[in-house]
């Protein structure tokens, strides 16, 4: 049965904060649940998040909710087993220009310590990107 992988023992990385105001706009509101807060990216494409898990772990969907009009619209999912390893391609999601809450399914996933999503490309002009939610589903490898 799947389940919310977000822990307190989950690292996020991001590839940027706009106008690097992490109070405001930071990556621990990608998770914190509130409706009125957000991460919100810089200028320019690509922008990223990046997530270790404490365990290893089977992905079985990502949530994603975005602004409208600052919308990442070519998404590739990532994933990464161990250090040495390169990531590797898991899926791609084409996000709707949408505030509303996207479910992409993750078939076939193999067991990763890492993920990776990237948004290649943003609804906006200048390559922003701005998620009020996230979230990310499946199971702990046994």
């Amino acid at each position: 049965m799947s389940k919310s992988l977000i822990t307190q023992d989950i690292k996020v990385r991001v590839s940027s904060v706009l106008n690097r105001d992490t109070k405001q706009f930071g990556r621990k509101f990608l998770f914190d649940g509130n409706d009125e807060t957000c991460w919100n990216s810089d200028e320019g494409s690509p922008q990223w998040v990046k997530v270790e898990f404490p365990e290893t772990v089977f992905l079985t969907s990502i949530h994603m909710q975005f602004q409208g009009g600052f919308v990442g619209k070519t998404c590739t999912l990532e994933g990464q087993s161990s250090d040495e390893e390169e990531f590797d391609l898991i899926t791609e999601c084409y996000p709707d220009d949408s505030n509303a809450l996207q479910i992409f399914p993750v078939k076939d996933c193999e067991a990763i310590k890492r993920l990776k999503i990237t948004f290649k490309e943003s609804t906006d002009f200048f390559g922003r990107v701005t998620v009020y939610k996230l979230d990310i589903l499946g199971y702990i490898s046994s």
